[in-house]
């Protein structure tokens, strides 16, 4: 596309190591990552706000000696701020807003020397499993642009998948990086609560639900930027254990023989689409064929109160969200300027008394109790990232009046995603998985609070095993 016709052979922690050896330019890997985005993004739309000249003054003040040094890199438009640029949130309502400061991450990965050059869509206030903002419009899923590349991190996604650059930033607070890694083919891994952090606007996210991380092809690429990114940092208000050692590490240790419980049905004993079933399957016949004890069995989680008190926290946290624009400005939000789902969380928030919120919390930290039990047996719960194939855009449409549809479908395409937010338990999507249609569909892995360590090393062996690198769509 430009002048490194090698850029797609590498992973970034590969264009870093060019860097290092002075065999290519962190000019050279940002001009390929711009003509990328400038000639893939017209149809995908994944790219929604471009910084380009900061990047090249990034490069032109000089990059600091980071494991990432020289590799282009994007945030994601949803809360993680750099200072000079726009954060929307996916909103109307953020059009306009310059952040006057980095966020703490943002501060890690321009130490790890990663360069940064835009921000990918999501949907507004990252409360979908489709990236369709009305502010940017919808992206597109690569491997079949009439379908979504899930949310809420699908601009991150797509970016990732169609090859514009090997791994970006993403957050989760409801599936965020898992869903759109099985929409579009890559991995994606939700680290243990609190082990990324959120300051220093916030100590944490949808009440303990949301965390940010990466989408990317490579598992070693996600490990080392766990190394690069994890850790407390100063005002935290809580943390978890560090690992025992670096997560990079653990992508080629060999799993010991794991205990591994599996399901292809929802939460609600209802079969996902064939094409979930057939990947699920697929997935427990290579983890006994790898040496790897897998049986069918589900752990007991109610359904209804756990969509009751999710709704709780994240409704919440946009009403919120809501009161301090309005505040800012002097008069109140109206409905139209916002999309009519959002509108109806925010004003489901006002219809809950403060000891809802309580009682949403004290369920979520039951729920990681009753899931640590469930560990004692099992090291790791495989299950559907996703319960149907990624769907086609506008079939979940923030803009709908058809609520009831719109809950149907959130129901069938999202079975298990959240509860890991809501435990805080580390969950990660691996491509496994192509359908007849050639549309990606992602197996979903849990681990015991704060074992990444697990994860990434049966990832590791289902990267060698069933290698997925190679694997691109046609656009």
């Amino acid at each position: 596309m430009s002048g490194f016709p090698n850029y797609d052979d590498y992973d970034a922690l590969g264009l870093a190591e060019l860097v290092r050896k002075k065999e290519v330019t962190p000019q050279e890997l940002l001009d390929e990552a711009i003509a990328r985005t400038e000639k893939l993004d017209g149809k995908l739309n994944a790219v929604v706000i471009h910084d380009y000249d900061l990047a090249r003054k990034q490069i032109a003040d000089g990059l600091p000696d980071g494991p990432f040094t020289g590799v282009p890199f994007l945030l994601k438009d949803l809360h993680l701020l750099r200072k000079g640029t726009l954060t929307t949130f996916g909103s109307s309502l953020f059009k306009d807003n310059l952040a006057d400061h980095d966020s703490t991450l943002t501060e890690r990965y321009l130490a790890a020397g990663l360069v940064i050059f835009g921000k990918t869509s999501s949907p507004e206030f990252g409360s979908a499993p489709t990236t369709e903002p009305r502010l940017f419009g919808p992206s597109h899923n690569p491997w079949n642009l009439a379908h979504s590349p899930g949310g809420s991190s699908g601009g991150a996604a797509a970016a990732v998948a169609a090859g514009i650059l090997p791994v970006a930033n993403a957050s989760d607070g409801g599936g965020s990086i898992r869903v759109p890694a099985s929409a579009c083919g890559i991995f994606g891994i939700k680290p243990t609560r609190a082990r990324t952090p959120m300051g220093p606007d916030r100590g944490e996210g949808w009440g303990g639900m949301s965390i940010s991380h990466v989408v990317s092809r490579s598992v070693r690429d996600s490990a080392a930027m766990l190394d690069a990114t994890a850790g407390i940092a100063p005002g935290d208000p809580y943390t978890c254990l560090p690992p025992e050692r670096p997560f990079l590490t653990e992508v080629t240790a060999k799993p010991a023989r794991l205990k591994i419980a599996f399901t292809t049905r929802r939460i609600d004993g209802s079969l996902c689409h064939p094409d979930v079933v057939a990947a699920i399957t697929e997935t427990a016949k290579l983890l006994s064929g790898l040496g790897h004890h897998v049986e069918e069995k589900t752990p007991q989680i109610d359904q209804a109160a756990m969509g009751q008190h999710q709704a709780t926290l994240i409704g919440a946290n946009i009403e919120m969200t809501l009161r301090h624009v309005a505040a800012a400005r002097g008069r109140a939000i109206e409905s139209g300027e916002v999309e009519h789902i959002t509108w109806l969380i925010a004003q489901g928030a006002k219809l809950r008394d403060s000891a809802a919120y309580v009682e949403a919390t004290l369920f979520i930290h039951q729920l990681g109790r009753k899931m640590a039990a469930f560990h004692e047996e099992y090291d790791l719960f495989l299950c559907p990232t996703l319960g149907l194939p990624p769907v086609k855009l506008g079939e979940i449409d923030m803009m709908t009046s058809d609520v009831g549809n719109y809950l149907r479908l959130m129901g069938l395409y999202l079975p298990y995603a959240g509860y890991a937010n809501m435990t805080g338990q580390p969950s990660m999507s691996v491509p496994l998985y192509w359908n007849s249609d050639k549309l990606p569909i992602g197996s979903m892995f849990t681990a015991r609070y704060g074992d990444e360590a697990t994860l990434f090393r049966l990832a590791g062996e289902l990267e060698q095993a069933r290698p997925w690198a190679d694997k691109r769509p046609a656009l």
